[in-house]
């Protein structure tokens, strides 16, 4: 199963930071966010991952591209028809990443649609480059597959800002994005979707993902909630960014579970 990662947003509410880098290079500690999600997917053996990009899309292509060569020592000879040689191997070398750039105002799912002839699985994982988590992947996907339906959310605890769900046992009746809170779970990401989504969706750029697409499916009785009651965090603004490189400064992250 491939991981698609939203990484097109332009992150205004970060504007000190995301003038310069996409909202999912922002980093928290020393890594960006993206690195971490990616991390966290990795942990439980999905390596395969497709980016959608948009707004600077060239720094997560540069950062990606030169990895290796800042994560490991190396020998340069200044032969040109020579190789560096490098010294070790970081943990990521089994990831494999595909990067597509879907436009700098395409909406999400525009962007999702555009990458279709990427994604080869049945089944994929789509999530946003911007929180993290400490859900148990190969949890969530057991659950999706003993749910007979296209697709699965997990439904986390918000702050009050955010928008809702409302749930039934596991099926979802409704998709709000941002009106006051009832039921106290929101669209935490981390879905998990048969490739059946693609025909919900265009490559038009104002083709959403939350508003139409979701809607429809919700409609149709096709999307799971996964409940998810522990952490869960994104990250749009300063606080929550300073919130998240302290928790990992002080070695209390949840969603590090590599690193337990």
């Amino acid at each position: 199963m491939e991981v698609v990662i939203l990484c097109g947003g332009k992150g205004t509410r970060l504007s000190e930071e995301t003038v310069l880098k996409p909202k999912p290079m922002v980093e928290i500690g020393d890594k960006p966010i993206l690195w971490h999600i990616m991390k966290s997917y990795s942990h439980y053996g999905y390596k395969k991952f497709v980016l959608a990009l948009g707004y600077k899309a060239n720094y997560i292509k540069n950062y990606f591209y030169n990895y290796r060569i800042a994560s490991n020592d190396f020998t340069l000879n200044m032969d040109p028809q020579s190789q560096l040689q490098y010294h070790g191997a970081s943990d990521e070398k089994d990831w494999e990443i595909t990067f597509v750039d879907t436009g700098l105002e395409t909406l999400k799912g525009g962007r999702i649609k555009r990458l279709e002839k990427y994604v080869t699985s049945d089944k994929f994982h789509l999530t946003y480059g911007d929180g993290v988590c400490d859900v148990d992947i190969s949890k969530l996907v057991d659950f999706h597959n003993n749910h007979d339906r296209m697709g699965t959310v997990t439904a986390v605890h918000p702050p009050s800002r955010f928008g809702e769900m409302s749930l039934e046992s596991n099926a979802v009746l409704d998709f709000h994005e941002k009106p006051q809170m009832n039921s106290g779970y929101i669209n935490g990401g981390y879905f998990i979707f048969d490739r059946k989504l693609f025909d919900y969706l265009t490559e038009d750029e104002n083709c959403d993902l939350e508003f139409g697409p979701l809607q429809e499916i919700v409609q149709e009785n096709q999307l799971n909630a996964y409940i998810h009651d522990d952490f869960w965090q994104c990250m749009d603004n300063v606080r929550e960014r300073n919130y998240l490189s302290t928790l990992i400064e002080k070695r209390k992250a949840p969603w590090m579970v590599w690193d337990k």
